[in-house]
């Protein structure tokens, strides 16, 4: 009867410490947090872990940080599986006219009878204008340093 309650306490044992040997999801996610700040393009990534299972998910510049991420957080301990829910930021194209256009938005403002459009660094202005306030639009113009611009406008 000691023997069998030897082997019982024994085995009780064993699974308690087996059981605390296992890194809880909570410091296994604080390692893999410690990991990811070694990389600076990292700052916009959140680990959760679940069961051993590291989920990243956020923002970064481009795919190798996206897979360079990833292997960081599958290299530690405890970890399982990875999945990596991270997109790589793509920033809004802007095209060249885009600065050009909002600089003649602004300048002709406060001519409501002036219309200008602008393709390919040349604003074309239509419409009317007094015949006293073209030279003041035109110098404005002038100073976004179009490549051209092509003055359609009727004086009044």
């Amino acid at each position: 009867m000691k023997f069998t309650k030897s082997i019982m306490i024994a085995a009780l044992a064993l699974s308690v410490a087996a059981t605390g040997c296992k890194p809880k999801d909570a410091d296994v996610k604080a390692h893999v947090e410690t990991k990811m700040a070694e990389n600076t393009d990292a700052s916009n990534v959140q680990v959760t872990v679940a069961d051993g299972v590291a989920t990243l998910t956020g923002e970064v510049k481009d795919e190798a940080t996206r897979s360079a991420l990833e292997a960081a957080a599958k290299d530690v301990k405890g970890v399982k599986s990875v999945v990596n829910n991270t997109v790589v930021f793509s920033a809004p194209v802007i095209a060249a006219d885009d600065p050009l256009m909002m600089g003649v938005t602004d300048a002709t403002k406060d001519f409501p009878t002036v219309t200008a459009t602008v393709n390919d660094g040349v604003i074309t202005l239509n419409g009317t204008i007094e015949a006293s306030k073209l030279p003041m639009l035109m110098q404005t113009l002038n100073g976004l340093s179009p490549k051209k611009i092509e003055n359609n406008l009727t004086t009044q």
